[in-house]
Protein backbone atom coordinates (compact mmCIF):
# COMPACT_ATOMS: atom_id res chain seq x y z
CA UNK A 1 0.00 0.00 0.00
CA UNK A 2 2.85 2.35 0.85
CA UNK A 3 4.36 1.80 -2.60
CA UNK A 4 1.05 2.55 -4.33
CA UNK A 5 0.63 5.72 -2.27
CA UNK A 6 4.16 6.83 -3.11
CA UNK A 7 3.52 6.23 -6.82
CA UNK A 8 0.31 8.28 -6.67
CA UNK A 9 2.12 11.11 -4.92
CA UNK A 10 4.90 11.03 -7.52
CA UNK A 11 2.31 11.05 -10.31
CA UNK A 12 0.49 14.00 -8.74
CA UNK A 13 3.74 15.95 -8.34
CA UNK A 14 4.68 15.24 -11.97
CA UNK A 15 1.29 16.44 -13.18
CA UNK A 16 1.55 19.56 -11.00
CA UNK A 17 5.05 20.27 -12.32
CA UNK A 18 3.92 19.90 -15.95
CA UNK A 19 0.94 22.21 -15.41
CA UNK A 20 3.08 24.83 -13.72
CA UNK A 21 5.66 24.72 -16.50
CA UNK A 22 2.87 25.06 -19.06
CA UNK A 23 1.66 28.14 -17.21
CA UNK A 24 5.17 29.60 -17.14
CA UNK A 25 5.74 28.99 -20.86
CA UNK A 26 2.28 30.24 -21.87
CA UNK A 27 2.60 33.47 -19.90
CA UNK A 28 6.05 34.05 -21.37
CA UNK A 29 5.02 33.65 -25.01
CA UNK A 30 1.81 35.66 -24.55
CA UNK A 31 3.69 38.54 -22.96
CA UNK A 32 6.44 38.30 -25.57
CA UNK A 33 4.02 38.40 -28.51
CA UNK A 34 1.88 41.22 -27.11
CA UNK A 35 5.02 43.30 -26.56
CA UNK A 36 6.10 42.55 -30.12
CA UNK A 37 2.72 43.72 -31.44
CA UNK A 38 2.86 46.90 -29.35
CA UNK A 39 6.26 47.73 -30.82
CA UNK A 40 5.39 46.68 -34.37
CA UNK A 41 2.30 48.93 -34.50
CA UNK A 42 3.43 51.72 -32.21
CA UNK A 43 2.94 54.24 -35.01
CA UNK A 44 -0.81 53.71 -34.54
CA UNK A 45 -0.88 54.46 -30.82
CA UNK A 46 2.25 56.50 -30.15
CA UNK A 47 0.24 59.69 -29.62
CA UNK A 48 -1.25 58.00 -26.54
CA UNK A 49 1.24 55.37 -25.41
CA UNK A 50 4.60 57.09 -25.79
CA UNK A 51 6.40 58.89 -22.99
CA UNK A 52 7.07 62.18 -24.76
CA UNK A 53 8.13 64.08 -21.64
CA UNK A 54 11.93 63.62 -21.57
CA UNK A 55 12.69 66.52 -19.24
CA UNK A 56 11.46 65.29 -15.83
CA UNK A 57 13.87 64.78 -12.92
CA UNK A 58 13.39 61.00 -13.13
CA UNK A 59 13.71 60.75 -16.92
CA UNK A 60 16.95 59.37 -18.36
CA UNK A 61 15.97 58.13 -21.82
CA UNK A 62 16.70 60.03 -25.03
CA UNK A 63 13.74 59.09 -27.24
CA UNK A 64 9.98 58.71 -26.82
CA UNK A 65 9.16 55.09 -25.95
CA UNK A 66 5.87 53.20 -25.35
CA UNK A 67 5.12 53.04 -21.63
CA UNK A 68 2.31 50.47 -21.82
CA UNK A 69 4.34 47.34 -21.10
CA UNK A 70 1.83 46.57 -18.35
CA UNK A 71 -0.49 45.30 -21.09
CA UNK A 72 2.04 42.55 -21.84
CA UNK A 73 2.15 41.50 -18.18
CA UNK A 74 -1.65 41.47 -17.99
CA UNK A 75 -1.89 39.49 -21.25
CA UNK A 76 0.47 36.82 -19.93
CA UNK A 77 -1.63 36.37 -16.79
CA UNK A 78 -4.92 36.37 -18.70
CA UNK A 79 -3.69 33.70 -21.12
CA UNK A 80 -2.82 31.34 -18.28
CA UNK A 81 -6.15 32.11 -16.59
CA UNK A 82 -7.98 30.92 -19.72
CA UNK A 83 -5.65 27.93 -20.02
CA UNK A 84 -6.25 26.85 -16.41
CA UNK A 85 -10.01 27.26 -16.92
CA UNK A 86 -9.98 25.03 -20.00
CA UNK A 87 -7.81 22.37 -18.33
CA UNK A 88 -9.73 22.59 -15.04
CA UNK A 89 -6.56 23.31 -13.16
CA UNK A 90 -7.16 23.48 -9.40
CA UNK A 91 -5.21 26.77 -9.24
CA UNK A 92 -7.75 28.50 -11.51
CA UNK A 93 -9.87 29.99 -8.71
CA UNK A 94 -6.88 31.41 -6.84
CA UNK A 95 -5.40 32.85 -10.04
CA UNK A 96 -8.76 34.38 -10.99
CA UNK A 97 -9.01 36.12 -7.61
CA UNK A 98 -5.49 37.53 -8.00
CA UNK A 99 -6.29 38.67 -11.54
CA UNK A 100 -9.64 40.31 -10.76
CA UNK A 101 -8.36 42.02 -7.64
CA UNK A 102 -5.42 43.44 -9.60
CA UNK A 103 -7.71 45.14 -12.12
CA UNK A 104 -8.30 48.39 -10.16
CA UNK A 105 -4.60 49.09 -9.55
CA UNK A 106 -3.63 48.13 -13.10
CA UNK A 107 -6.45 50.21 -14.61
CA UNK A 108 -5.57 53.40 -12.74
CA UNK A 109 -1.88 52.93 -13.54
CA UNK A 110 -2.61 52.28 -17.20
CA UNK A 111 -4.87 55.35 -17.29
CA UNK A 112 -1.92 57.41 -16.06
CA UNK A 113 0.27 55.86 -18.79
CA UNK A 114 -2.20 57.02 -21.43
CA UNK A 115 -3.36 60.38 -20.07
CA UNK A 116 -0.34 61.38 -17.92
CA UNK A 117 -2.83 63.22 -15.70
CA UNK A 118 -3.68 60.85 -12.83
CA UNK A 119 -2.41 62.03 -9.45
CA UNK A 120 -0.53 59.89 -6.94
CA UNK A 121 -3.36 60.00 -4.37
CA UNK A 122 -5.92 58.60 -6.81
CA UNK A 123 -3.51 55.83 -7.86
CA UNK A 124 -2.96 54.90 -4.22
CA UNK A 125 -6.72 54.84 -3.55
CA UNK A 126 -7.33 52.41 -6.42
CA UNK A 127 -4.40 50.28 -5.32
CA UNK A 128 -5.81 50.21 -1.79
CA UNK A 129 -9.11 48.98 -3.27
CA UNK A 130 -7.25 46.12 -4.96
CA UNK A 131 -5.47 45.35 -1.69
CA UNK A 132 -8.71 45.39 0.32
CA UNK A 133 -10.44 43.11 -2.20
CA UNK A 134 -7.79 40.41 -2.20
CA UNK A 135 -7.35 40.59 1.57
CA UNK A 136 -11.10 40.13 2.04
CA UNK A 137 -11.68 37.48 -0.64
CA UNK A 138 -8.75 35.29 0.39
CA UNK A 139 -9.36 35.98 4.10
CA UNK A 140 -5.74 36.65 5.01
CA UNK A 141 -4.06 39.45 6.92
CA UNK A 142 -0.93 40.30 8.85
CA UNK A 143 -1.57 39.11 12.40
CA UNK A 144 1.88 39.40 13.93
CA UNK A 145 5.47 40.53 13.46
CA UNK A 146 6.84 38.24 16.18
CA UNK A 147 7.40 41.30 18.40
CA UNK A 148 5.30 40.98 21.55
CA UNK A 149 4.09 44.56 22.04
CA UNK A 150 3.41 45.01 18.33
CA UNK A 151 1.54 41.71 18.17
CA UNK A 152 -0.85 42.93 20.89
CA UNK A 153 -1.80 45.81 18.60
CA UNK A 154 -2.40 43.43 15.66
CA UNK A 155 -4.78 41.47 17.89
CA UNK A 156 -7.16 44.44 17.94
CA UNK A 157 -10.14 44.32 15.53
CA UNK A 158 -9.45 45.53 11.97
CA UNK A 159 -5.83 46.49 12.74
CA UNK A 160 -4.39 43.48 10.89
CA UNK A 161 -6.70 44.04 7.92
CA UNK A 162 -5.86 47.76 7.71
CA UNK A 163 -2.13 47.14 8.01
CA UNK A 164 -2.27 44.45 5.31
CA UNK A 165 -4.02 46.84 2.92
CA UNK A 166 -1.44 49.50 3.75
CA UNK A 167 1.47 47.08 3.18
CA UNK A 168 0.20 45.85 -0.19
CA UNK A 169 -0.55 49.39 -1.35
CA UNK A 170 2.87 50.58 -0.22
CA UNK A 171 4.80 47.81 -1.99
CA UNK A 172 2.83 48.30 -5.21
CA UNK A 173 3.82 51.95 -5.12
CA UNK A 174 7.40 50.99 -4.23
CA UNK A 175 7.78 49.10 -7.51
CA UNK A 176 6.61 52.18 -9.34
CA UNK A 177 9.28 54.20 -7.53
CA UNK A 178 12.16 51.85 -8.44
CA UNK A 179 11.01 51.54 -12.06
CA UNK A 180 13.54 54.05 -13.34
CA UNK A 181 15.93 52.19 -15.64
CA UNK A 182 15.86 49.47 -18.26
CA UNK A 183 15.41 46.08 -16.61
CA UNK A 184 15.47 47.35 -13.04
CA UNK A 185 11.98 46.71 -11.64
CA UNK A 186 11.45 43.63 -13.81
CA UNK A 187 14.53 41.73 -12.66
CA UNK A 188 14.14 42.80 -9.02
CA UNK A 189 10.63 41.31 -9.22
CA UNK A 190 11.94 38.07 -10.73
CA UNK A 191 14.58 37.74 -7.98
CA UNK A 192 11.89 38.24 -5.35
CA UNK A 193 9.49 35.77 -6.98
CA UNK A 194 12.21 33.11 -7.16
CA UNK A 195 12.77 33.56 -3.41
CA UNK A 196 9.03 33.16 -2.83
CA UNK A 197 8.93 30.02 -4.98
CA UNK A 198 11.83 28.49 -3.04
CA UNK A 199 10.00 28.84 0.28
CA UNK A 200 6.68 27.75 -1.26
CA UNK A 201 8.33 24.52 -2.36
CA UNK A 202 9.82 24.08 1.12
CA UNK A 203 6.34 24.28 2.68
CA UNK A 204 4.71 22.34 -0.20
CA UNK A 205 2.42 25.19 -1.28
CA UNK A 206 2.40 24.50 -5.00
CA UNK A 207 -0.64 26.67 -5.66
CA UNK A 208 1.39 29.75 -4.75
CA UNK A 209 4.26 28.42 -6.85
CA UNK A 210 1.93 28.50 -9.86
CA UNK A 211 0.83 32.08 -9.11
CA UNK A 212 4.46 33.19 -8.87
CA UNK A 213 5.52 31.35 -12.05
CA UNK A 214 2.75 33.01 -14.06
CA UNK A 215 4.11 36.42 -13.11
CA UNK A 216 7.72 35.40 -13.80
CA UNK A 217 6.82 34.22 -17.30
CA UNK A 218 4.90 37.43 -18.00
CA UNK A 219 7.77 39.60 -16.79
CA UNK A 220 10.45 37.77 -18.79
CA UNK A 221 8.36 37.96 -21.97
CA UNK A 222 8.36 41.74 -21.54
CA UNK A 223 11.91 41.93 -20.16
CA UNK A 224 13.49 40.70 -23.40
CA UNK A 225 12.24 43.85 -25.13
CA UNK A 226 12.91 46.16 -22.20
CA UNK A 227 16.52 45.20 -21.48
CA UNK A 228 19.06 46.37 -22.47
CA UNK A 229 17.76 48.72 -25.19
CA UNK A 230 14.62 49.97 -23.43
CA UNK A 231 12.34 49.57 -26.44
CA UNK A 232 9.31 49.62 -24.13
CA UNK A 233 8.66 50.56 -20.50
CA UNK A 234 6.49 48.92 -17.84
CA UNK A 235 4.66 52.15 -17.14
CA UNK A 236 2.64 52.73 -14.00
CA UNK A 237 0.17 49.99 -14.95
CA UNK A 238 2.88 47.35 -15.15
CA UNK A 239 4.77 48.50 -12.07
CA UNK A 240 1.64 48.64 -9.89
CA UNK A 241 0.48 45.25 -11.17
CA UNK A 242 3.80 43.57 -10.40
CA UNK A 243 4.15 45.22 -7.00
CA UNK A 244 0.60 44.30 -6.02
CA UNK A 245 1.10 40.70 -7.13
CA UNK A 246 4.34 40.25 -5.17
CA UNK A 247 2.99 41.98 -2.05
CA UNK A 248 -0.13 39.80 -1.95
CA UNK A 249 1.92 36.64 -2.58
CA UNK A 250 4.44 37.50 0.15
CA UNK A 251 1.80 38.13 2.81
CA UNK A 252 -0.42 35.22 1.74
CA UNK A 253 2.54 32.82 2.03
CA UNK A 254 3.18 33.94 5.61
CA UNK A 255 -0.54 33.82 6.47
CA UNK A 256 -0.92 30.26 5.15
CA UNK A 257 2.19 28.88 6.86
CA UNK A 258 2.92 29.80 10.45
CA UNK A 259 6.47 28.43 10.21
CA UNK A 260 7.35 31.16 7.68
CA UNK A 261 8.44 34.29 9.54
CA UNK A 262 6.59 37.53 8.71
CA UNK A 263 10.03 39.12 8.40
CA UNK A 264 10.67 36.89 5.38
CA UNK A 265 8.01 38.84 3.49
CA UNK A 266 9.68 42.09 4.50
CA UNK A 267 13.28 41.08 3.80
CA UNK A 268 12.72 39.66 0.31
CA UNK A 269 11.22 43.05 -0.59
CA UNK A 270 14.02 44.90 1.20
CA UNK A 271 15.23 47.07 -1.68
CA UNK A 272 11.88 48.56 -2.85
CA UNK A 273 10.65 48.90 0.77
CA UNK A 274 13.76 50.71 2.03
CA UNK A 275 13.93 52.87 -1.11
CA UNK A 276 10.34 53.98 -0.58
CA UNK A 277 10.69 54.67 3.15
CA UNK A 278 13.91 56.60 2.60
CA UNK A 279 12.30 58.57 -0.24
CA UNK A 280 9.41 59.62 2.02
CA UNK A 281 11.83 60.58 4.79
CA UNK A 282 14.07 62.54 2.41
CA UNK A 283 11.24 64.49 0.79
CA UNK A 284 9.46 65.38 4.04
CA UNK A 285 12.34 66.11 6.39
CA UNK A 286 15.16 67.21 4.08
CA UNK A 287 13.34 68.92 1.22
CA UNK A 288 10.06 69.91 2.89
CA UNK A 289 8.02 68.66 -0.06
CA UNK A 290 5.18 66.21 -0.56
CA UNK A 291 6.14 62.49 -0.46
CA UNK A 292 4.58 62.18 -3.91
CA UNK A 293 6.64 65.00 -5.42
CA UNK A 294 9.07 63.54 -8.03
CA UNK A 295 12.78 64.19 -7.78
CA UNK A 296 16.04 62.91 -9.18
CA UNK A 297 17.55 61.77 -5.89
CA UNK A 298 16.56 58.13 -5.82
CA UNK A 299 19.36 55.67 -5.21
CA UNK A 300 19.19 54.45 -8.81
CA UNK A 301 19.27 58.05 -10.10
CA UNK A 302 22.43 58.91 -8.15
CA UNK A 303 24.01 55.62 -9.14
CA UNK A 304 23.42 56.45 -12.79
CA UNK A 305 24.88 59.94 -12.52
CA UNK A 306 27.84 59.27 -10.26
CA UNK A 307 28.93 55.70 -10.95
CA UNK A 308 27.84 54.89 -14.48
CA UNK A 309 28.57 58.55 -15.36
CA UNK A 310 26.51 59.20 -18.49
CA UNK A 311 28.10 62.63 -18.94
CA UNK A 312 30.69 60.93 -21.09
CA UNK A 313 28.18 59.27 -23.40
CA UNK A 314 29.19 60.32 -26.89
CA UNK A 315 26.31 58.88 -28.89
CA UNK A 316 22.90 57.26 -28.55
CA UNK A 317 24.32 53.72 -28.39
CA UNK A 318 26.66 54.62 -25.53
CA UNK A 319 23.83 56.42 -23.76
CA UNK A 320 21.47 53.43 -23.73
CA UNK A 321 24.33 51.14 -22.67
CA UNK A 322 24.97 53.42 -19.69
CA UNK A 323 21.29 53.14 -18.86
CA UNK A 324 21.47 49.34 -19.08
CA UNK A 325 24.61 49.20 -16.92
CA UNK A 326 22.73 50.79 -14.02
CA UNK A 327 20.24 48.00 -13.28
CA UNK A 328 22.72 45.17 -12.49
CA UNK A 329 24.08 47.14 -9.53
CA UNK A 330 20.56 47.21 -8.07
CA UNK A 331 19.97 43.54 -8.89
CA UNK A 332 22.94 42.76 -6.66
CA UNK A 333 21.58 45.07 -3.95
CA UNK A 334 18.23 43.28 -4.13
CA UNK A 335 20.04 39.96 -3.83
CA UNK A 336 21.67 41.11 -0.59
CA UNK A 337 18.24 41.01 1.05
CA UNK A 338 16.78 38.06 -0.87
CA UNK A 339 19.59 35.58 -0.16
CA UNK A 340 19.47 35.70 3.67
CA UNK A 341 15.67 35.70 3.48
CA UNK A 342 15.78 32.43 1.58
CA UNK A 343 18.41 30.86 3.85
CA UNK A 344 16.69 31.74 7.14
CA UNK A 345 13.05 32.07 6.09
CA UNK A 346 11.71 30.80 9.42
CA UNK A 347 14.15 32.49 11.81
CA UNK A 348 12.66 35.84 12.85
CA UNK A 349 15.60 37.08 14.91
CA UNK A 350 18.12 36.41 12.14
CA UNK A 351 15.86 38.02 9.54
CA UNK A 352 15.48 41.15 11.67
CA UNK A 353 19.25 41.39 12.02
CA UNK A 354 19.74 41.10 8.26
CA UNK A 355 17.05 43.69 7.61
CA UNK A 356 18.86 46.12 9.91
CA UNK A 357 22.16 45.31 8.16
CA UNK A 358 20.52 45.90 4.78
CA UNK A 359 19.24 49.31 5.89
CA UNK A 360 22.72 50.27 7.09
CA UNK A 361 24.28 49.14 3.79
CA UNK A 362 21.70 51.16 1.85
CA UNK A 363 22.32 54.31 3.93
CA UNK A 364 26.10 53.93 3.69
CA UNK A 365 26.00 53.52 -0.09
CA UNK A 366 23.55 56.40 -0.47
CA UNK A 367 25.80 58.71 1.57
CA UNK A 368 28.83 57.85 -0.56
CA UNK A 369 26.86 58.75 -3.69
CA UNK A 370 25.49 62.01 -2.28
CA UNK A 371 28.91 63.13 -1.03
CA UNK A 372 30.73 62.17 -4.26
CA UNK A 373 32.80 59.62 -2.31
CA UNK A 374 32.32 56.72 -4.70
CA UNK A 375 35.22 54.24 -4.39
CA UNK A 376 37.43 54.01 -7.46
CA UNK A 377 36.91 50.24 -7.75
CA UNK A 378 33.15 50.80 -8.01
CA UNK A 379 33.58 53.47 -10.70
CA UNK A 380 35.76 51.15 -12.75
CA UNK A 381 33.31 48.24 -12.83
Amino acid sequence: MGGVKTQKQASTLTKTYNEHMLGLISSFFSSFLVTLLILRYQHLHQHLSHDHDLSGPQKFHKNAVPRIGGLSILAGIFTVLILFWLTQNNVFTLLMIFFLCAIPTFTIGFTEDITKQVGVKLRLIFTAISAALITYLLAFKITQLDIRLVDYVFALPFVGFAFTVFAITGLANAYNIIDGFNGLAGMVAVITLIAIIYVCVKVSDFALVAIALVMIGSIIGFFIWNYPRGLIFLGDGGAYLIGFWIAALSILLVARHSDVSPWFALLINGYPVVETLFTIYRRIFHHNTSPGHPDGLHFHSLLYRRVVNPAYAKDEKESYMNNARTAPFLWVLSGLSAIPAVLWWGQTFILILFFIVFILIYILLYKTLVRFQVPRWLRNL
